[in-house]
């Protein structure tokens, strides 16, 4: 499957790496996860990468593997998911699964892993090295969140490319609707835990939609 945004990206100066999977990454994310969901996972690595090379550490992160930890993050979110672990910890055993398949070895796949995995962990992620930190930060931008260093110039190409397209709500969606199925996807503390609860009170909205429909990006 080819995305529609294909042409457009490659003309970019965010295309993805000259790695023969970067296509079936796409493909997998485009045809497995929501649209939406689908869209902000490529939009994180383009903030990511942006973030990257503001931050000069080009020389301390594969670009290959930033990639791959930005766009593959949000598997756990693919629809029929229904594995009883965190969509985080799930998301990040499909990554696996396919960078293991395209042949990455395993200290490359283990990076991408933990990284995804502690995509949601505010503190521990930072702590991880600087792939970890540049897949969370670039997550976090596409969420709203510190985004000072996006030129509107960056911002308009990328949302141009991948639309937003309800973007909050869309997440919370798959994360509550799964929990609401297998309860063992949101145990306590775990943030999707706590947008399960949020969701489940009045005014039945999470802090999480509420932070990205007032942020700099909004829905």
């Amino acid at each position: 499957m080819t995305t529609d945004n294909e042409t457009t990206i490659k003309e970019s100066p965010l295309a993805p790496p000259a790695v023969p999977w970067a296509a079936a990454a796409l493909d997998l994310v485009f045809s497995q996860e929501n649209r939406p969901v689908a869209n902000h996972s490529v939009r994180s690595w383009a903030f990511a990468r942006l973030l990257r090379d503001h931050l000069d550490l080009a020389g301390e992160v594969d670009e290959s593997l930033l990639f791959a930890g930005t766009v593959l993050h949000d598997l756990g979110l693919r629809r029929g998911a229904r594995e009883p672990v965190r969509f985080e910890v799930d998301g990040a055993d499909r990554a696996a699964e396919f960078l293991t398949a395209q042949g990455l070895g395993a200290a490359e796949v283990d990076k991408v892993w933990e990284a995804i995995a502690l995509h949601t962990s505010d503190g521990i992620g930072e702590r991880r090295g600087p792939l970890s930190m540049l897949v969370r930060a670039g997550v976090g931008v596409d969420l709203g969140f510190s985004t000072d260093f996006v030129t509107d110039e960056h911002a308009a190409a990328i949302h141009a490319a991948y639309p937003r397209m309800a973007l909050g709500r869309s997440i919370v969606d798959d994360v509550v609707g799964q929990i609401r199925e297998v309860p063992e996807r949101g145990p306590l503390y775990s943030i999707g835990a706590a947008l399960a609860r949020e969701r489940s009170t009045p005014p039945h909205l999470s802090q999480l939609e509420l932070n990205v429909a007032a942020s700099r990006w909004g829905e």
